[in-house]
Order: C-alpha cells, then structure tokens, then sequence
C-alpha cells in the first residue's frame, strides 16, 4: 500500500506546482491590464514616479528642496553627464536633445529596494519643482508672481530665494501635495514627468506606443506560460486520476476473486458490478476536480484578494462571497440526501436490468414482459427522478453564481466610477479590481462544484472500501502444509457440519465418509438436501463450521488454497463460458496443453463431433457467455476444460443433467477410462447417471441416510430406492 502511495507523491507534488504558477499567471495578468490602461494609455507610458532622467534645473531644485537627502541622491542615484567622450556624447544626444544644451541627469542602475527608497524621496519634490517651472497658475497667484518676466519661470524665483524663505515656501506646498490621494498623486506625477520628457526632447508618442507594446507582449508570455502549465497540469493530474482508477479497479477485482461464495452472496453480482465500474468513474472524476480545483481555487481566491485588500471598494467582496456562501448552503442542504441515495439506485437498476437481461427466455416464456417493464420503469423512473432534482439544482447554481456575479459587476462599476470622479481611482485599477473579484467568486463556485461530487464521491470511497476490507471468510493458513504424494487423489470427510452465514440451522449434518482414487463417489438426495454445498467445500468455496476435511492426507484449512484447487478440475451445475474460442475455453485451466490433447478432451467430452462441424473447429468464436452454443454444447466444452486440466479430483455437480442419456453414458464411459486414477466426485440427480458408481451416498435434510453401490442401496436405503422407483422401472434397476 506505501508502495502504491509513493508512486503518486511525485505527481501530484508537480500537480501542486504546476497549478501554483497558473495561479500566479492569472493573478498577473489584470496587473497587466491596469499597467496598460493607467500607466500606458492615461500617464502616457510612466509607471513610475521616478524619472530616467532630468533637467539640470529640475535636479538642483529637486536637491535643495530634499535638504537632508542630498547625500543619497548625489551619492549614487544620479549621475550628470557632462564629461563623455564623443561616441558616448552622440549616443546621448541622439536619445535626450537637450543635452545640446545643457546638462542633464541619468538615472544609475538601481535595484528594486533602492528604486523605491529614491522614488520616495524624489516623487513630491519633483512635482513641486516642475510646478513652479511650468509658472503653475494656482501658484502664481497665491505668491503673487503676476510680474514674471519673460522666460523667467516660479522655479527661478524660488530657487533664488535665501535658505529660510525657500524652506518655507516649499514646506507650506509640500503639506498640499501631501494631502494629495496616492492615485492624484501619481496622475501628477506622471503629468510633471511627461512633460519634462518632452523637454528633454524624447518622443512621447513613440515612449508611449513602446511601453504598451512592451507590457503587451510581457501579457502575452505570462498567459502563454499560463496555458502551457494549465495544459501540463490538466495531463498530469488526468494521468493520476486514470492510474488511481486502475489500481482500485485491480484491487476490487484481486478482492473480489478472493471473495467465498458468502462475500459473494452478501454483496450481490449488479452492486460489485458498479462498484468496479460506476463508482470508480465517480472516484476517478473527484480525484480530477480535487487536483485542478482544491489546490487551484484557494490560491486563486486568497492572491486576488490580497491584490485588492487596499482598494476601497472591497467591502463588496464581502458582499458578493456572503451571498455565494448562502446560496451554495441553500442548494447543497436540498442536494446531499439525494447524492447519498442515487449510487443506491444505481445498483437497483443493474439489478433489474442484469435479471431481465438473463431471465429472458423465462419472462417471454411466461408471457411476464409486461410486468418487467413496469418493474424495469420503476427502477428506471426512481434513478431519473432523482438525477433531474439533482441536475436542475445544479442548473440553478451556475445562473444563480452568475447573476451574482452581475450583480457585483454592476455594483462595482457604480461605486468605482464614484471614485475616479472624485480621483481615488483609475479606470485601469477599477477594470483589474472587476477581474479579481470575478477570480475570488469563481473560486468559490470551482470550490462548490468540488462540494457538489464531494457527497457522492464520500459514497463511492465507502462503498469501495466496503468491499477492501471485508473480511474474508476462507483464509489461507499463514504456514500452510505440503500435500502428502503418497496418498494423492483421497477426500476425506470428518464429521463435517456447516452452516451457512446467518442461517439458523446447519445446511451439513455430521457428514463421514472417504473417496479414493480410481474410485467414483456420487451423491444423490432430494432438493435441498445440500448435495452442491457439500462438494463445494472441497474447493473450500465455503469453509466448515465443524469438522475436518482432508485431501490428500491434509486438513484443506491448513493446505495452499491455489494448490488445493490446482489439484481439482470442477464443473459446476451451469456451464460458463468465457468470451473468445473454443480453444480459449478448454486451455481456460491448463495453457499449456497440446492440439492432440485438447482434441482429446474434447473427444472424452463428447464435444469433439459438433467442434468439427464447425468452420473453425477448435478456433470458433465463443460470445460472451457461451450465447451462440447449445446449454448442451456449452456443458460438455465446461466439462472439456475440467478434463484439459488433468486434476487428482473431479468434482461434477449435477454437470450430466443437460445431456441426453446417450450422450451422457458414452461421457462417462470414456471418461472412466480417461481419468482411471483420478478420484471422481459426481451430484447428480439422475439416477442412470450414478448407478454404476463405487460409492452412492443418499443424502437427507443434510444428513447421509444411506451409503453404498446402487444394489446395496436399493436393499437398505428407502429414500434410495424411492427415488430410483420414480425414474426408472422396476426392471431396469
């Protein structure tokens, strides 16, 4: 089981980190979104209010208005570049024309800590600054500098005051800028840089079409990188989820073929049926939502809600996550009974269709079609009923999520469109929010879904489980002994008694008695008298309440149960035939006999003339169950197959009956010969079948009454002797 465990580890850990970077993408890209429609297309391309480069003029009065920060702006920020060498001169002019002129400063290569710590220091001082150059009217006029000369700007007033008006001046419009909302703040900034750009001499139509295109094409990798992991992921996790599906299916069929005819009979043929099949599906789908889904949807939700925690419209979130909880509560307190209950008619609706499927000879037979429809309709009604609730609740749930949806949208557009009125907002941070809420609310409703299979995925793990840790009855002993050589072919019973599981009365009573090999043994009784239970303890299908049986000298408890029954060669009461050919079904036991042996076995079994009658002989086609043969023809290929096997034992449960008595007298005259050292245990009914046996045992309610050859019993066995009287006349006993 650690075994089986470890091989999903790796996977699903790649699963894990896979969807991890798809989270990421698609966290990423409203950022896109809003860089593009803020920075690229309102601030013409600046998305920081830090600027790549200023004018001398810009730079001094950036210096002294800082004051205490001169040092970290001059120390490594900016650097002037008015000592270049030609080449690098052109370069420079070529990219900012002012430098014709005069000088100007280049930002340094700065990592993304120190970016930030100079952004700070720089953003307000330089819009003050560029203010006063562009002679700003509200500035104007509040300091009086209605006489300006021409080309004289407010910067060169200001600059050239003394030390402590300066200080003043600035420090007074520095307390304005900093009541400035941070999204006004970055409008003006973005403002005073462009225009200085343009000063400077660079192309803004150009900077601005260039810094789209670039975040453009960053957009389109991230979604690129999105969808290739998403694809690599959906691959995995489709690969765990069918090899999940294979290894529970081969355990419920390696459990299932260790059952005893008692697990068999409590769990029923239909519900194992869609055990192994329906509610593995059911097992399999969860495992792929919970995989794509149960990882995906909380980083989704919890990275989009950490982008927009400081947006002032998050309250709506809350809003919109409130409403989806209680409507997901409402839907799944009406759909989880009737989860619980489907996988239940599942199976009665298999159980009906499998009894119609392979009673119908008996229903056309009785003229009861009528009846098997009603029956087959009400199965059939009760499992769509309950499909259609289910289905038209989950039909609710996605219109409903989707008006809910709307509703925020709609909302959030009437509340954001307030505050870009008002400028705490930008319109590319109000289209990014609109995306991060639709991520959080999908991953509330990609979490509902996993929700919604959760009740009946919960019934399908029980219902598998149910059958992997039922206990078996019939155990192998955990030392098992070795066959005795010396006495092969011998079955002994020793007071056996049994009882079936539940019932309240023994089936066996005190049965005693030895076959040996060379010999026939056959049992006879009246129904119920529990011919077919008895020998079916020797293959150990059941396990003896009390008692001892021994083949070969060894309690068949303390044997190998594989080499106990490789000793047998067992034809059961209805012949079973596996899809495939003739050929298929004799070798079925033994694969490695010869074309001369097969046809042999076929000859003993009396199959051998209608196999040559057919076009293919040995290589004909079988249909699933032996359809296309004769109850006949598919006996005597069943009874071929117990032969080809060449065992110690036979065991014939009342596998004569389907024969006609020709066909059956001349079976098992050359079967007598064929297998002349081989114990023969046969049940039968007919006494024509048994007479001519070593050893009759007359069976009673589960009791021996009598034991013997046919003429012993006719003397001393009534019971024997009753049923003899009623096949056959007096004279031919």
């Amino acid at each position: 089981m650690k075994k089986k465990s470890l091989m999903f580890i790796i996977p699903i850990f790649l699963v894990v980190l896979l969807l991890v970077v798809q989270a990421f993408c698609d966290l990423e890209l409203p950022s896109y979104t809003s860089s593009i429609i803020n920075d690229g297309i309102a601030s013409k391309g600046i998305d920081s209010n830090l600027p790549e480069v200023m004018t001398e003029d810009i730079y001094n009065a950036v210096l002294k208005i800082t004051d205490e920060n001169v040092g970290m702006l001059t120390g490594y920020s900016y650097i002037i570049r008015d000592n270049l060498s030609k080449v690098d001169y052109e370069n420079y002019k070529r990219e900012y024309p002012i430098l014709e002129k005069e000088n100007i400063y280049v930002l340094n290569d700065l990592d993304k800590d120190e970016r930030k710590t100079i952004e700070g220091i720089v953003e307000k001082p330089l819009i003050l600054a560029y203010m006063f150059k562009s002679n700003n009217e509200s500035i104007v006029k509040s300091l009086g500098l209605t006489n300006l000369k021409d080309g004289e700007t407010a910067l060169d007033w200001l600059m050239s005051l003394d030390d402590q008006t300066f200080k003043i001046t600035v420090d007074n419009f520095l307390k304005t800028i900093d009541n400035f909302d941070e999204t006004v703040l970055n409008e003006f900034g973005a403002v005073c840089i462009s225009e200085m750009y343009k000063d400077i001499g660079i192309d803004m139509d150009n900077y601005q079409i260039s810094f789209i295109i670039n975040k453009g094409i960053e957009m389109l990798l991230v979604a690129a990188i999105g969808m290739i992991v998403a694809i690599m992921a959906s691959y995995l996790v489709g690969k765990i989820s069918a090899r999940i599906s294979y290894v529970l299916r081969s355990d419920v069929v390696k459990k299932v073929l260790a059952f005893s005819t008692a697990e068999f009979k409590e769990f029923g043929a239909s519900s194992l049926i869609t055990r192994a099949t329906n509610d593995i599906e059911q097992i399999k789908m969860f495992v792929i939502m919970l995989l794509r889904i149960v990882v995906f949807a909380p980083i989704l939700g919890i990275g989009a809600f950490i982008k927009v925690y400081n947006n002032p419209l998050n309250w709506l979130i809350a809003v919109a996550v409130i409403a989806i909880l209680v409507l997901i509560s409402i839907l799944f307190g009406l759909a989880m009974p009737k989860f619980k209950k489907m996988q239940k008619l599942i199976d009665r609706l298999n159980l009906v269709s499998r009894e119609i499927i392979t009673g119908m000879p008996v229903i056309r037979t009785f003229h009861t079609e009528r009846y098997e429809e009603k029956r087959f309709d009400k199965a059939n009604t009760d499992l769509t009923k309950t499909n259609l609730f289910v289905n038209r609740l989950m039909g609710i749930m996605m219109p409903s999520m989707m008006l809910v949806m709307n509703i925020v949208s709609i909302l959030i557009v009437w509340y954001g469109a307030k505050a870009i009125d008002v400028g705490t907002l930008e319109i590319g941070t109000l289209l990014a929010f609109i995306t991060y809420t639709m991520q959080i609310i999908m991953a509330f409703l990609m979490i509902s879904l996993v929700s919604v299979m959760l009740p009946r995925a919960l019934v399908s793990i029980k219902r598998i489980k149910e059958i992997l840790k039922t206990e078996i009855t019939v155990k192998e002993a955990e030392e098992t002994i070795e066959f005795d050589d010396k006495k092969k072919g011998m079955v002994e019973f020793k007071n056996v008694t049994f009882k079936y599981p539940d019932a309240s009365e023994a089936m066996l009573k005190n049965i005693s008695f030895k076959a040996t090999p060379g010999t026939t043994t056959a049992f006879i009784g009246s129904t119920g008298s529990g011919k077919s239970t008895l020998i079916n303890l020797i293959p150990r299908f059941f396990d003896v309440t009390d008692g001892t049986i021994l083949v070969d000298g060894i309690d068949i408890k303390k044997a190998s149960i594989k080499e106990l029954r490789e000793k047998i060669g067992y034809v059961p009461q209805k012949g079973t035939l596996f899809s495939g050919t003739i050929a298929s079904n004799i070798k079925f036991g033994n694969d490695d006999i010869s074309e001369e042996e097969m046809e042999k076995v076929a000859e003993v079994s009396q199959a051998l003339e209608f196999i040559k009658e057919k076009e293919d002989t040995f290589n004909s086609e079988i249909s699933q169950g032996g359809a296309n043969v004769s109850g006949g023809q598919k006996q005597r290929l069943s009874i071929a197959r117990a032969i080809a096997k060449k065992p110690e034992i036979y065991i014939f449960d009342d596998s004569f009956s389907a024969l006609d008595f020709k066909t059956d007298a001349k079976l098992r005259k050359s079967l007598d010969k064929y297998a002349k050292d081989a114990t023969i245990l046969i049940v039968a009914q007919r006494i024509s079948t048994i007479m001519n046996a070593d050893n009759i045992i007359v069976l009673n309610e589960g009791e021996i009454v009598g034991e013997g050859t046919h003429k012993e019993l006719l003397d001393s066995c009534p019971i024997y002797k009753e049923i003899a009287l009623s096949q056959l006349k007096e004279e031919e006993l």
